[in-house]
């Protein structure tokens, strides 16, 4: 079988697998959104953190709640990884200096996990398991309330409650991200993932010295890092690594638990308002960016352009032989079109147009499935959109799912949409403007600037993948994506909150022979066009002047 058709069948077994999980899970959630049930587990936690689970939240008061909880998580890590030299189970190493660990704890509270350091030879057990493996269950379950909330804002009308914060954030918690977690995790042990705490010990010789490797609970972290599309490696290589991905099984079903819950999301937002067709339409838009860039990046990688890739079969430069180019372009295709930043192959060695690719599927927003959360109501945003750029067209007021979207509605989107750009673009440039930062480049010319342009795209995005090559791990880096990955997450969020209560308070708009359908193929392949289009405009000029010249230079 050729390489071509092996990605072909790779491709088709992962998506027959996430249809067969979309109708159960996505149902499944709605009906733990949609509850007054409440589990002892629950009740015990609510009870500790003095929450009433019982109270709606208008908009302003959900909004404190996840900035509160953001911030008091984001001091806990900070302190943990501080402590971490006096700490029991910290294999010898020693504490994390502040400007690292201020990145660190930013990093995976805001869900992009992005990581400047060796896993394996800067932090212990406890950090790892008690602080970096707990905040990927909370901060995926942060993300699925956010969500959760808006969706409710189109459910509900005439008035501004949105539902509680800390009863979606322990529900999906427990009900959801816990038991998938533990599937997942039992099979990447099976699959032969490791799952201990054992210490530093010597696995042999290597290129005349030793070779050391510690062991970990590396499977558990591994199941909720692409299941909460999260993103952080147990060790440096991530998902490149033997013990957190040891074969092309093993490497599907990563990809599998990264897309299932962005995608099944779409049936969640489906029942809970009412009208599955609309979640199908939904549903399309994204499936249709990413099979398309998925194609186009098999079609980069396999290219062949001179010798060494005729002998190779493709550009394998920097990809696992275990993986292959179709297991490596469909992992970095859906860890960058998500919120993950796992990877099992290192972007910077993809070809001019292939790290141009997974550029742009951050910079889309990642929607297409998205973030667990975030990519549906990122989603959701460009939905309003498309929808206000019809009703320009045909001059009618636009409406979507019966709510008017008037300029109040799309001020909040356009305000959601420029956050990112801004943090983007305003970072990049100053730090190509300055002598220092460009220091930490190991490359010149389009292929660096395209370094530090993914830094930060990476960053303000949440998602966390690093382009390679770039010194990451220093004062102006850690600090500057820290606040980028801060401002990246957590101000989009005001917005789509302050969204979510102007369209519950509106009452509805009955449906006539004038309103857009938008349970149509033709509303998505609007909605698809919007993004791109949006997108397009917004960062071509950055794009040009890194992965576009580095392509078509080749």
């Amino acid at each position: 079988m050729s390489p071509q058709a092996a990605g072909v069948l790779q491709l088709t077994a992962l998506i027959a697998a996430l249809a067969l999980a979309y109708r159960p899970l996505g149902d499944h959630m709605a009906r733990v959104y949609s509850s007054e049930k409440h589990y002892a587990p629950e009740k015990w936690i609510y009870k500790v953190i003095g929450a009433n689970p019982a109270a709606e939240m208008r908009w302003p008061a959900y909004l404190r709640g996840v900035l509160a909880f953001s911030a008091v998580s984001v001091l806990f890590l900070y302190l943990l990884q501080r402590m971490q030299g006096s700490l029991p189970g910290s294999l010898g190493f020693s504490s994390i200096d502040p400007d690292q660990a201020f990145n660190t704890a930013a990093s995976f509270v805001s869900n992009t996990n992005w990581q400047s350091y060796s896993g394996e030879q800067a932090m212990g057990h406890v950090v790892q398991t008690g602080g970096l493996a707990v905040q990927n269950f909370l901060s995926a379950a942060v993300g699925v309330a956010v969500a959760v909330a808006l969706v409710r804002g189109f459910a509900r009308s005439r008035t501004g409650e949105l539902g509680n914060f800390w009863a979606d954030l322990v529900r999906g918690t427990v009900r959801i991200l816990l038991p998938i977690s533990v599937i997942g995790a039992l099979v990447l042990v099976a699959c032969g993932a490791i799952q201990n705490f054992s210490g530093i010990h010597q696995v042999g010789q290597f290129m005349g010295g030793t070779q050391e490797w510690n062991g970990g609970a590396v499977a558990s972290q591994e199941a909720i890092k692409e299941l909460g599309t999260n993103g952080g490696g147990y060790f440096n290589a991530n998902s490149a690594h033997p013990f957190e991905n040891p074969n092309p099984l093993s490497n599907l079903f990563e990809i599998f638990l990264i897309l299932l819950i962005p995608f099944a999301l779409t049936r969640t937002f489906g029942r809970m308002t009412g009208s599955l067709r609309q979640g199908y339409a939904i549903l399309g838009a994204m499936a249709v960016i990413w099979i398309g860039f998925v194609a186009l990046m098999m079609w980069t990688e396999f290219a062949h352009r001179g010798p060494a890739f005729e002998i190779a079969g493709g550009a394998m430069e920097g990809k696992e032989t275990r993986f292959g180019i179709a297991g490596s372009s469909i992992f970095a295709v859906s860890t960058t079109l998500t919120s993950t930043g796992a990877v099992n192959s290192f972007h910077s060695s993809y070809t001019g147009f292939g790290g141009g690719i997974t550029m742009l599927g951050m910079q889309l927003g990642e929607i297409a499935p998205g973030g667990v959360g975030s990519g549906l109501y990122g989603m959701l945003i460009m939905a309003v959109i498309a929808v206000f750029l019809a009703g320009l067209m045909v001059g009618r007021t636009p409406e979507y799912l019966g709510k008017k979207i008037g300029t109040r509605q799309i001020k909040l989107a356009a305000c959601y949409i420029l956050v990112t750009p801004a943090l983007v673009l305003g970072f990049t440039a100053v730090a190509m403007a300055l002598p220092t930062p460009t220091d930490s480049m190991t490359n010149s010319g389009a292929h660096g600037f395209s370094e530090i342009l993914y830094a930060y795209t990476s960053g303000a995005n949440n998602n966390g993948s690093a382009f390679a090559g770039l010194g990451a791990d220093t004062q102006w880096f850690n600090t500057t994506i820290g606040i980028a990955m801060l401002l990246g997450r957590f101000v989009p969020m005001v917005f789509v909150l302050a969204l979510a209560g102007s369209l519950a308070e509106q009452k509805p708009v009955p449906e006539t022979a004038g309103t857009l359908r938008t349970d149509k193929p033709l509303y998505a392949g609007l909605l698809v066009g919007t993004i791109l289009i949006i997108t397009g405009l917004t960062y071509f000029p950055a794009l040009a002047l890194g992965p576009l010249a580095e392509g078509l230079a080749s």
